[in-house]
């Protein structure tokens, strides 16, 4: 049997009841932590329903809701030790003359959402004795930003920044932060049918074509994505903080 390498760890998860905060719940447990999925989706609980592996229905862009949500977590388990930011939303074929409430609402969500739940769970990480640690989902288009997604693009830079400069913050308390940034997951929320076509148009290709546009033709999955969250805050990155980590298959306007 391999080694349970967050045996005795607290996590949370946002995002959680489909897509890569599922994948990552769901791994994380496997992984030998305890975790709490949180989601508006109410599907989260059944989805998260096993024995150190639960789901709870939080809006995560109510401060008071989130704020709750944490500590509940922290009194039920005596601490948090691991935070995946994972919510968030995106709208495609949004340039940025679009409707202001789209704007407003990534920012809301993708990233002054993100900057709360952090602010909610560092004190309880910087007391954490067990290699404490705070991933963020970013995107490629952090990195390879395209037409059409100015709002989800900006908000993914925004907390890739927010990443950073946490990252120079919690190193004193031995809280590492780093940023993992996918690339056509297909197999969560975020990729409606409409979404994904429109996308494969803008490039001229069929949906089949776009979902392996990468360098090494390879399509990334929501579990392949878990499994580099698990490894990124266990031990083997130990000494790893302020990283940004591509998961695209490679993409040549990053490379």
């Amino acid at each position: 049997m391999s080694e349970l390498i967050h045996e005795g760890k607290v996590a949370i998860v946002t995002g959680a009841a489909g897509g890569i905060g599922r994948a990552t719940a769901e791994r994380l447990h496997a992984d030998g932590a305890t975790v709490v999925g949180l989601d508006i989706n109410p599907a989260v609980v059944d989805n998260l329903n096993q024995p150190g592996l639960s789901g709870a229905v939080c809006d995560i862009s109510d401060d008071a809701a989130l704020k709750a949500a944490v500590d509940k977590v922290i009194a039920d388990h005596g601490g948090l030790d691991l935070i995946v930011a994972n919510a968030g939303i995106f709208k495609s074929g949004e340039y940025i003359d679009a409707p202001e409430d789209s704007w407003d609402l990534h920012l809301k969500i993708n990233l002054t959402a993100t900057q709360r739940f952090l602010k909610y769970s560092i004190p309880a990480l910087k007391e954490s004795t067990k290699q404490p640690s705070i991933i963020i989902i970013g995107s490629r288009n952090f990195a390879a930003p395209g037409p059409g997604a100015s709002a989800y693009s900006v908000t993914k830079a925004g907390v890739t920044q927010l990443a950073r400069v946490a990252a120079l913050e919690l190193a004193p308390f031995g809280v590492r932060v780093n940023v993992l940034h996918p690339d056509a997951v297909f197999d969560t929320e975020i990729w409606t049918e409409e979404a994904l076509k429109k996308s494969a148009e803008r490039y001229g290709m069929t949906v089949e074509e776009y979902k392996t546009k990468n360098l090494l033709r390879a399509e990334i999955t929501s579990p392949g994505v878990a499994a580099m969250v698990s490894q990124v805050a266990g031990p083997v990155f130990y000494a790893t903080t302020g990283a940004q980590i591509p998961i695209d298959g490679g993409n040549d306007r990053v490379i």
